[in-house]
C-alpha cells in the first residue's frame, strides 16, 4: 500500500479521492470539494490517500490545530475507506501514517469526530485505541 499527500490542482482530488470521499460525504460536489481545500489549505488543510494496486482505496483529510486544549494536535476532517476495501488494513495504515505525521509534526494528539450513527467506525477506533473524550456540540446556521 502507498500513502500519499495530495495537493491542490493535482488532476487525482476530484478524479480518485472524490469517489471514496463521497463514501463519507455523499452530498459533496466536485466544485465544492475543490473549493474546500483551496480554501482549507492555507487553513492547514491536507488530503492524504492510500493506494492499493494502484487505485485510491482510503482517503484522509486533515490539519493541525493550535487550541487551549491540547496546545497542538492533528485534527482528523475525514477519514474513509473505499467500501470494498474495508477490513484489509486500510484505515489502520492511513492512521498510522496520521499518527506518524502528528509527531514529525510536534503535536501532543490525534482528534477525530464521528457521527453518532456510525457505529462501526467507532468500533474500529476503539479497537485501533482511540477512546471517546468529549461529547461534540452544534447548532446549525442558516
Amino acid at each position: 500500500m502507498e500513502i500519499i499527500d495530495i495537493e491542490p490542482g493535482d488532476a487525482r482530488l476530484t478524479a480518485e479521492l472524490l469517489p471514496v470521499l463521497r463514501e463519507l460525504r455523499p452530498d459533496l460536489s466536485a466544485e465544492d470539494f475543490l473549493a474546500v481545500y483551496d480554501e482549507g489549505h492555507a487553513q492547514g488543510l491536507r488530503f492524504t490517500a492510500a493506494y492499493a494496486e494502484g487505485r485510491c482505496v482510503g482517503v484522509a483529510g486533515w490539519r493541525t490545530v493550535a487550541n487551549t486544549n491540547r496546545r497542538r494536535m492533528l485534527y482528523v476532517d475525514d477519514l474513509v475507506t473505499a467500501s470494498d476495501a474495508r477490513s484489509t488494513g486500510v484505515g489502520r495504515a492511513l492512521l498510522e501514517y496520521l499518527e506518524q505525521r502528528a509527531r514529525e509534526l510536534g503535536c501532543t494528539a490525534l482528534h477525530l469526530d464521528s457521527g453518532t450513527h456510525r457505529r462501526d467506525a467507532h468500533r474500529f477506533y476503539m479497537r485501533e485505541r482511540l477512546t471517546i473524550r468529549a461529547f461534540h456540540f452544534a447548532v446549525e446556521l442558516d
